[in-house]
C-alpha cells in the first residue's frame, strides 16, 4: 500500500471515531465511560495522518525525480495501488453510515441469563423496592430479583420496564442486552409478557410497560425469565443508549 493511502486511510478512520464519539453512536458499541477513550484515538489517528502527509509534501518538494525515473516508476506502480483503496469502503461505512446496535435477533442466538453479580448474591442483599405507585427498574434488576430474591420483593408491587420486542418459540418477549465494556459481551436479559398486548408489534420495537411479575416464574429451566402481567404496553423511541450495564 502506497504511504498517500495509508495517511488517507489513517485520517478517514481517525474522524470515523472522532464522529460517533461526538454524536453519541459509540454507545452502540462501548460503554459511556470510553468516550474520552476514543476521542483521544480518534485524534491521535487524524494527527498523525495529517503528519504524514505534511512531511511528504515537504520531502518531494526537496526531491525532483528526472523525467526517466518518474516514468519508469509511473508504468510499474500505476495500477498497484488500486486495491488498496477498496479499504477505504469499510472506513467510509462506519464513517457514513454507523451500524445499529444489537438487538433482537442477538437475543435470539444467545441463551438469556441473570446478570453474574446477582447469581451470587443473598437475598437480603436485595433491598425493598422504593415508595411509588409505580416504580421504574432496569430490566436486569428486575430479572435478578425475580430469580434470586427469596424475599419476594417485587410480589405485588407495580413496576415500569423500559426494552424491545422479540418474538421467539410462540412467546412475546421484553429483552435488553447487558454489557461489561463492549457489544462483543453483551448477554440478553428476558421477560416473558403475558396478555398478547405487545404480540402485534414487530421484533426490535421498543416499548415501555407498566404491570406486575409473576411469581415464581424465573427458573433455571427458563433461562430466568420472568412472566410479566402488563397493564399497559407503549411504544417509545430507541434510547440513545440501548444497553443496560
Amino acid at each position: 500500500m502506497k504511504r498517500e493511502t495509508q495517511n488517507i486511510l489513517l485520517i478517514l478512520l481517525g474522524g470515523a471515531l472522532v464522529k460517533i464519539a461526538v454524536n453519541g453512536d459509540y454507545l452502540r458499541y462501548v460503554k459511556p465511560a470510553q468516550q474520552p477513550w476514543i476521542i483521544t484515538g480518534g485524534a491521535v489517528m487524524v494527527l498523525l495522518g495529517a503528519v504524514a502527509i505534511v512531511r511528504d509534501l515537504v520531502a518531494s518538494r526537496k526531491t525532483v525525480p528526472d523525467e526517466h525515473e518518474e516514468h519508469d516508476e509511473h508504468e510499474g506502480h500505476a495500477h498497484s495501488a488500486r486495491p488498496a483503496w477498496l479499504l477505504l469502503v469499510p472506513v467510509l461505512a462506519v464513517f457514513l453510515v454507523a451500524p445499529p446496535a444489537l438487538g433482537a435477533d442477538s437475543v435470539i442466538r444467545t441463551e438469556a441469563r441473570v446478570p453474574a453479580s446477582a447469581a451470587v448474591a443473598n437475598a437480603a442483599a436485595f433491598p425493598p423496592l422504593p415508595a411509588g405507585n409505580v416504580v421504574p427498574l432496569p430490566v436486569n434488576e428486575f430479572v435478578s430479583r425475580a430469580g434470586w430474591d427469596s424475599a419476594g420483593t417485587l410480589n405485588g408491587r407495580t413496576v415500569s420496564l423500559t426494552g424491545f420486542v422479540v418474538h421467539t418459540d410462540g412467546s412475546t418477549l421484553l429483552a435488553r442486552l447487558v454489557i461489561s465494556c463492549c457489544a462483543a459481551d453483551a448477554f440478553p436479559v428476558t421477560v416473558r409478557l403475558r396478555g398478547g398486548e405487545a404480540d402485534h408489534l414487530a421484533s426490535d420495537a421498543w416499548i415501555q410497560v407498566t404491570g406486575e411479575v409473576v411469581p415464581g416464574t424465573a427458573t433455571k429451566d427458563n433461562s430466568y425469565t420472568p412472566d410479566f402481567a402488563p397493564t399497559s404496553v407503549t411504544t417509545v423511541p430507541a434510547p440513545k443508549d440501548p444497553y443496560e450495564y
